[in-house]
């Protein structure tokens, strides 16, 4: 089956949410402590990662 390519923009979205998050909790794993700030900043990468694919998704 071929993807077209909204399904193909949203599985490019979804690999660099997932590399956000990977490399955040790399960092993170090697720490004791990880400022609030921190998790907030890579939860607002991931939601505008999502959100900006959603959006451009319902404008098409």
């Amino acid at each position: 089956m071929v993807m077209d390519m909204t399904e193909a923009r949203e599985a490019a979205v979804i690999t660099e949410a997932l590399t956000v998050i990977d490399e955040a909790l790399a960092k993170m794993l090697n720490r004791e402590l990880v400022s609030t700030e921190e998790v907030a900043d890579l939860l607002l990468d991931v939601r505008v990662l999502l959100t900006t694919n959603a959006s451009s998704t319902t404008q098409a």
